[in-house]
């Protein structure tokens, strides 16, 4: 059942805690991507804040993933995200290791560990092929290659400024698919990558920061297609 709800080329929008992507604001913007994936049957998925996380879930049948986990199971950890709970409040997987909440080797492997324990698909952010490369080795079912200096770009992006980076970090994924973010912002980004071998995006500014949601996500659908 997930693998069907997870079925590449994949899209996927990390609302981060974008004003027009939080709370209310959030929910209607997860509406949105349900009612697209449903007019077009292409796969696509969101990454709300933690809070609005239930909520979501409670409302959309389309992949919901968590922004962030921690390597922990149930216990004395306040103030931490627990796996377990955000696989029960009816979420599908989680980013691991965001270029904005990175965290240290060992305390990355624990949260894949937990995360996969708590039955959830992890994808695995990086920041250069050297670290997708690295990461491959720790076997997540995605790996996000997202270089930090162009994520929120709305004038360059991977695609267009590196495109050679998206082609060495697929041939060192070692088969694990690769989703584009970091800057991503017109039709055309998404053609390259795919082109390149990419298999998915992950993607915030250029949806959460767009005067019509619904127009701007339509556009890459059809450049996916």
């Amino acid at each position: 059942m997930l693998e069907s709800m997870l079925k590449r080329p994949i899209w996927i929008t990390n609302f981060k805690y974008h004003e027009n992507a939080t709370g209310q604001k959030g929910l209607d913007l997860a509406k949105i991507h349900q009612k697209v994936a449903q007019s077009t049957g292409a796969s696509i998925g969101i990454a709300p804040g933690i809070v609005d996380l239930q909520m979501i879930t409670d409302a959309v049948s389309i992949p919901v993933f968590a922004q962030h986990v921690d390597g922990i199971t149930h216990g004395s950890h306040t103030g931490k995200i627990l796996p377990q709970a955000v696989h029960d409040a009816g979420a599908v997987g989680t980013l691991i290791n965001h270029s904005e909440k990175r965290i240290d080797l060992e305390i990355l492997k624990e949260a894949l560990s937990c995360a996969k324990k708590a039955g959830l698909c992890r994808i695995l952010c990086a920041e250069n092929p050297a670290e997708v490369e690295a990461f491959a080795a720790l076997e997540p079912d995605f790996i996000a290659f997202e270089p930090p200096e162009l994520i929120g770009s709305t004038d360059q992006s991977v695609a267009s400024s590196k495109p050679e980076s998206i082609e060495a970090s697929v041939k060192v994924a070692n088969g694990i698919p690769l989703l584009v973010g970091a800057g991503i912002n017109s039709p055309e980004d998404v053609r390259i990558s795919l082109e390149l071998g990419a298999q998915g995006f992950l993607v915030a500014t250029a949806i959460t920061k767009a005067k019509d949601p619904e127009k701007a996500l339509r556009s890459f659908l059809e450049a996916m297609q």
